[in-house]
């Protein structure tokens, strides 16, 4: 199936569309320049659309700087990073990645190490979340979802998605191999350190006539219209769908609750990192990190932001969910993914 992403738009036409712009007027944080343009690889859709109402506008605009997003999947992002690696100045200057992703571009030298006295709320991330090289901007677990209606007896385990009076119901999404290889091999004698077992895991799943879409709006839809019944997903994507009207419950996996984490990071050669590190700062602000729990759905990443109200019943976690909390294998995933995505294109697609 095909993946449907925007283009990446060139450097030169990024710069000339930006001279046009004015920024008068706007008032810089204390201690930097007012103006400056940053870059953003990120995804798409959802996402895109919330950094542009939480963070670009309230935040960036204020102070000045131009914000031009650069949106694709994960492993374009990637790639143009390593490509542009000996350049002195790339084409972006913020990268938004995983937490695996951004541990494998780190490792392969294409991020800074981060100056933390230049991030004004640096001092508020949560310590199990922090790294030297990203700040954390939201974090969520991995549930599965269901339509109650047509799944009565609500799944415990990644397993139920294998029920054969399911078949052709089930649903996957391709910009989220890795996670849904590291599902199925949770339940096959895998683990978060050994993804091989889920590959064959899967095989059986395509037999039964897994349906797979391309992107997580692919999926809402297809949740909505009843063309899928149950998919494994991001919790915080489920709350998200709920308020949309998707009819959905969730539940946790028996296998525990692997955590989501979305990261922000610097290029090395990133043509502007004042404007880069302002944006990372944004980020961590109160604001916008309470406008992505209100309307994503996700855990904040620092400590002077709580869920409140209905929202904190709904994104919260149990003790025992709590205890079950596992965090990917980035070593293993950096070792092992463009492996895993090449089996996923030519063998679980094919």
């Amino acid at each position: 199936m095909t993946k449907i992403h925007s283009l990446s738009p060139s450097r030169r036409a990024v710069l000339q569309g930006m001279a046009a712009a004015g920024a008068a007027g706007l008032v810089p944080l204390p201690g930097r320049a007012a103006g400056g343009r940053v870059i953003v690889g990120t995804w798409g859709g959802d996402y895109q659309n919330l950094q542009q109402k939480h963070i670009v506008t309230p935040i960036m605009e204020k102070e000045g700087i131009q914000v031009i997003f650069a949106t694709d999947n994960d492993s374009p992002r990637k790639t143009k990073l390593l490509a542009e690696q000996r350049l002195p100045r790339g084409s972006m200057d913020v990268v938004a990645l995983n937490g695996s992703g951004m541990y494998e571009m780190y490792k392969k030298g294409t991020l800074l190490e981060l100056d933390f006295s230049k991030l004004k709320n640096a001092k508020h991330i949560l310590p199990k979340l922090r790294t030297k090289y990203s700040v954390p901007h939201i974090f969520t677990d991995r549930v599965i979802l269901y339509n109650p209606s047509k799944i009565t007896e609500a799944p415990t385990s990644y397993n139920d998605l294998w029920n054969p009076k399911y078949a052709g119901k089930i649903g996957v999404i391709d910009i989220q191999y890795q996670t849904t290889i590291e599902s199925a091999a949770l339940i096959n004698g895998g683990s978060l350190h050994n993804y091989e077992p889920g590959k064959p895991k899967l095989l059986e799943l395509k037999k039964m006539g897994v349906k797979i879409v391309p992107t997580n709006e692919a999926m809402a839809q297809a949740l909505k219209s009843e063309e899928i019944w149950m998919c494994i997903m991001w919790k915080a994507r489920g709350v998200q769908w709920q308020n949309a009207g998707v009819p959905i419950k969730m539940a946790s996996p028996k296998e525990g609750l692997v955590l989501f984490i979305s990261e922000f990071g610097i290029a090395k050669n990133a043509p502007d990192k004042d404007a880069a590190y302002a944006y990372l700062d944004a980020t961590l602000d109160p604001r916008p990190q309470q406008g992505f729990i209100e309307d994503m759905g996700y855990n904040p990443t620092v400590d002077d932001v709580k869920p409140e109200g209905e929202m904190a019943k709904r994104v919260a976690f149990s003790p025992a969910e709590a205890e079950s909390m596992m965090v990917q294998d980035y070593d293993y995933l950096a070792k092992n993914d463009a492996q895993l995505k090449e089996w996923w294109d030519k063998v679980f697609k094919a």
